[in-house]
């Protein structure tokens, strides 16, 4: 069909709260809003400041209450567990209410902090509803994070309680979170109350008398004895989690979510972004600890009616490379949204997706891109061997929700391999000099976004209105600072070619790493690859390529390094002054699968470095070291 987004976005061009007041109408109020902005509220204004309305109540209550009972609100599949279990919306409101009352019992209430430090388990999803529905602010913590990355969030959000897990499950072996999250308390300032354990049978733990209490007992205690919840009226305003920025050193920011501006922008994006149903099945392949999770894992399918996918597992290992292929057919999945990463992944173990004949996927509608930069060979390989859209889509935690996509919903403009498309209602997005100029199409900037952002993006930093304003909005008066670098081209299509600081100075000319990660990814036998700026005492910096080759590829790597250089040479130019591609084994990545460049970096330059907390298998940048020094850098 044709898209309607063009005449759907100069409608909110011309009148922006016209815009948001009839999305609003999509969710259940106490209050409805009869301001819909107020500009000179918080940091750079607020939406809906004079609503009332319950998070929990909008993505549970209203669909067991209207006509949803028994259609499934989750399922969870756990190929590292053989663990499977699908959860109605009646049934899920029971569990949230009852969690509900037994947070109330640990004097939790509106305003107080709770920390959930667990796995990809239905308890966690049940923990963050729980606190929706009584106004209390959670922070999802990703689970098996570093003792002391937990200790700072801790300190920070200053939790009365936390909803923890003995364990996480990993393919091959157990994390036991306990003796981190214990290192974690003993370290913290602010020691929290209680802790909610949740004992998994895979590796049970221990407990400290007076402060851990056992999950399941304490839960059927209070069901045995008709405890439930009701949902508290809110402020749209308030507070409904916080969600702490990963990969940070000294204390962390913590992105702020607000109730009513959220759950307006989600609702409307599940149907006119993803173009899904309520009552269809849309799996999110992330982790709630990742802000991907927190929206469109738990709390966008819920708000829209839909059904949302738990996943305990990996694209690869658990049991192999075809196990996204059986979650769709067995699941009826008909959107799956996931990081490039992933799909690198399966590329690299089976890359004429033979695992794929397997399945059946018809259900499959859409393919859906995010966390990192979509490289074109990827975004035609899926294509190739589903026969679906793939979509690439461009947010950030900050963000909470799309700003840069193809509208399915609306009608799917023509895919731009390398380009995300274009800009959301609610985003005007700008490609800007040092001095906030716009620069011309084609050229390569700052991208920012004017202000006021949309509903649903951060109003502020947890607690910290001056942090907010010296990350985001001062360098460039008037704009959201992504710190992204990128252009727009003749058609308003935007390009995100990487990080601010992944724009390489080469004898005075602006390079992107990421357009230099697209030839290398364009040869056929690279799986992955990183391109990083390297220090060079003649050129200022100088581009250092890492590649990953494909499973199979049994060439000597010095020969594909050697075609890689040349590769550059031809589709950039000597320009990039490409000399060096080191072949390894493979990259280091954070949990949710990003690339951990600016380690590699520091790496390659000799500087001082300490290990992100976020890394995959700290063993890596050893490996990265070793080719390094080979090549004699």
């Amino acid at each position: 069909m044709a898209s309607r987004y063009h005449d759907v976005y100069a409608g909110w061009q011309k009148d922006p709260q016209a815009f948001w007041a009839a999305a609003a109408r999509e969710i259940d109020w106490i209050e409805p809003p009869k301001v819909v902005f107020d500009e000179k509220a918080g940091v750079y204004g607020h939406w809906f400041p004079d609503a009332t309305c319950n998070t929990c109540f909008n993505a549970v209550d209203r669909h067991a209450r209207g006509g949803r009972a028994a259609q499934n609100a989750i399922i969870y599949d756990s190929p590292v567990t053989g663990a499977k279990r699908a959860i109605t919306y009646g049934e899920l409101l029971d569990e949230v209410e009852t969690l509900a009352a037994v947070l109330r019992d640990f004097n939790v209430g509106k305003g107080d902090r709770v920390i959930v430090y667990m796995p990809m388990v239905p308890e966690a999803v049940i923990g963050m509803l729980a606190c929706a529905r009584i106004g209390a602010i959670h922070s999802v913590v990703f689970g098996g994070f570093a003792a002391r990355e937990l200790a700072t969030r801790i300190d920070d959000a200053k939790p009365k309680l936390i909803l923890a897990a003995s364990c996480g499950i990993e393919p091959g072996r157990v994390v036991h979170y306990k003796p981190l999250l214990d290192q974690a308390i003993e370290i913290a300032a602010n020691k929290p109350l209680s802790v909610l354990l949740l004992q998994r049978k895979e590796g049970r733990c221990g407990m400290v008398a007076g402060r851990d209490h056992d999950w399941a007992d304490t839960v059927a205690s209070a069901r045995a004895s008709g405890q439930r919840a009701a949902c508290v009226a809110l402020k749209a305003t308030d507070p409904l989690y916080v969600l702490y920025t990963s990969g940070t050193t000294g204390v962390p920011k913590g992105v702020v979510r607000d109730n009513g501006g959220h759950m307006v922008a989600l609702k409307w994006s599940m149907k006119n972004l993803y173009g899904i149903e309520p009552g269809e099945v849309f799996w999110a392949a992330s982790d709630i600890g990742w802000v991907v999770g927190h929206s469109y894992i738990v709390y966008g399918p819920l708000l829209h009616g839909a059904t949302t996918i738990l996943y305990e597992g990996k694209p690869v290992g658990t049991p192999d490379a075809g196990a996204f292929w059986r979650m769709i057919e067995e699941h009826r999945i008909v959107a799956l949204f996931t990081a490039p990463t992933a799909f690198r992944a399966i590329k690299k173990e089976d890359s004429n997706a033979e695992f794929l004949k397997k399945y059946s996927t018809k259900s499959l509608r859409t393919l859906f891109l995010a966390g990192e930069r979509a490289d074109p060979d990827t975004v035609q390989w899926a294509e190739r061997i589903l026969r679906v859209p793939v979509i690439d889509h461009w947010w950030q935690t900050e963000t909470g929700w799309c700003m840069v996509g193809n509208p399915v919903g609306l009608g799917q403009l023509p895919v731009k391999h390398g380009s995300p498309t274009v800009p959301m209602p609610g985003y005007d997005v700008r490609i800007v000099d040092e001095s906030s100029r716009p620069v011309a199409d084609g050229k390569m900037g700052s991208i920012v976004v004017k202000l006021p952002l949309p509903p649903g993006a951060l109003p502020t930093l947890w607690q910290n209105d001056a942090r907010m304003k010296e990350s985001y909005l001062d360098e460039f008066p008037g704009y959201y600072k992504t710190a992204d670098a990128g252009y727009r081209d003749a058609d308003g299509y935007l390009y995100i070619m990487g990080r601010t600081d992944d724009i390489i100075n080469v004898a005075g000319h602006r390079l992107s790493t990421g357009g230099m990660e697209e030839v290398l990814a364009s040869h056929p036998d690279v799986a992955e690859c990183a391109v990083i700026g390297i220090k060079d005492d003649l050129k200022g910096e100088a581009p250092c390529g890492f590649i990953v080759l494909k499973s199979g590829v049994t060439r000597p790597p010095e020969e594909i390094e050697k075609e890689i250089v040349q590769l550059v040479r031809n589709k950039i130019g000597p320009v990039a002054a490409f000399k060096i591609a080191v072949a390894v084994g493979r990259l280091p990545k954070t949990r949710s699968g990003k690339i951990l460049r600016g380690t590699m970096k520091k790496i390659a330059d000799h500087d001082e470095w300490s290990m992100p907390a976020t890394v995959d298998d700290p063993a890596i940048f050893d490996e990265i070291g070793a080719a390094l020094k080979h090549k004699g850098v």
